[in-house]
């Protein structure tokens, strides 16, 4: 796996003998983009904090290496973490010392505990190795224990001991973040590959690590290029049975399964769904979207944050109407409620959690509206 490969601190070492400007010029070259889900390119959100403290010398850059992974189907950073923390915390190294930062946090999801002791090791053996442990700081920051707290402006908000709620955008953080200060939010998958993609030239920008789960014989974490087809997934993962669907995790979507898809986020976007952090949970032919749209909705009721009422009152009512429907006590005109109702919290929620909350909605009766009909009251 390319994402396990080793730098000993040799990419540091390259980072201070080029300079920032030209390991900036390198990233960009190498199109290093976030591993996230947004894909956004990591020079350019590094220049733009770089760009904000132009205009406001007094002001620090903060780095936040986000390891907070709570989509349900995801476990790729714990993957990491596990495997190859030396590298993640040699990339949070390369970036302070690009963004001259005296202060970084790894926020850490709370399930995630058991990593904590050989983390914190990690963290004071690298530093001390590249004599850096006087010039920046990095505090492990143990999450809050909710699905919000992996968007960014409520990352921050719980770094800084307040509630974890979701902050209107703009200021992006790259602008005011932080205490008011720009910050640099990357992920742990993002920050691991910054030394690899800086070392080793023939470090592939295409290759992506997929977290599969579902009805599978293997799932686990696999390295794939953007492009693989979709079934060179099915013969790796081993289906117990006939795939009929997969799910992008919580917030992507659900899409019919095709053995000839090519997995690129342009192809998962033709069915309006999101490819996110390649989370795939693979749904079994015995098994109702219904169903499935019925457990995701629950999550979403108990992890909305409350902040906007689109998501904090929809969710409620998604819920109830997707329990209805598999109280087989639903009509017609409940589904078409029930889609327009999933329209209006995407386009009013005030973040991403709202926005996504229903887009296993959407694109379940766009594409199984079989399963529906089934649960339909006759």
């Amino acid at each position: 796996m390319q994402i396990l490969k080793k730098t000993n601190l040799q990419a540091l070492k390259l980072a201070k003998k080029l300079g920032p400007e030209k390991v900036l010029q390198i990233l960009e070259r190498k199109y290093l983009v976030g591993r996230g889900g947004a894909g956004f390119p990591l020079a350019k959100k590094w220049k733009l904090a770089l760009d904000a403290k132009k205009k406001n010398p007094s002001k620090e850059i903060f780095l936040i290496c986000n390891a907070d992974e709570g989509e349900p189907g995801t476990f790729k950073d714990k993957f990491i973490l596990k495997n190859n923390p030396e590298t993640l915390i040699e990339g949070m190294l390369i970036a302070s010392y690009v963004l001259n930062t005296k202060k970084a946090f790894i926020y850490l999801r709370n399930e995630y505990e058991h990593l904590l002791k050989d983390l914190r090791k990690t963290i004071s053996s690298v530093l001390k190795k590249s004599k850096m442990e006087n010039k920046v700081k990095i505090e492990i920051v143990r999450g809050a224990g909710a699905y919000i707290c992996g968007e960014e402006t409520a990352i921050m908000q719980s770094i800084m001991g307040y509630r974890g709620q979701s902050q209107y955008k703009p200021p992006y953080p790259t602008e005011q973040g932080l205490w008011e200060s720009p910050t640099v939010l990357n992920n742990v998958e993002t920050l691991t590959c910054v030394p690899q993609a800086l070392l080793y030239n023939d470090w592939n920008p295409n290759l992506r690590l997929f977290s599969t789960s579902g009805d599978i014989e293997k799932p686990g974490i696999y390295e794939w290029e953007l492009g693989v087809k979709m079934s060179t997934i099915l013969e790796t993962v081993k289906p117990t049975q006939e795939i009929k669907a997969i799910s992008f995790g919580c917030f992507g979507g659900i899409m019919p399964i095709n053995k000839n898809t090519l997995v690129t986020a342009e192809t998962i976007c033709e069915k309006d769904c999101q490819h996110g952090a390649f989370t795939l949970i693979f749904i079994g032919k015995n098994r109702n979207i219904v169903d499935i749209c019925l457990s995701i909705a629950k999550f979403y009721t108990y992890e909305s944050c409350g902040k906007c009422t689109p998501c904090r009152e929809g969710t409620i009512r998604i819920l109830n109407l997707l329990k209805k429907v598999r109280d087989k006590k639903a009509t017609q005109s409940d589904l078409d409620l029930l889609k327009e109702l999933s329209y209006h919290i995407k386009e009013t929620s005030l973040c991403g959690l709202g926005q996504s909350s229903t887009n296993h909605i959407l694109t379940s009766l766009q594409h199984f509206k079989e399963d529906y009909n089934y649960y339909l009251k006759k």
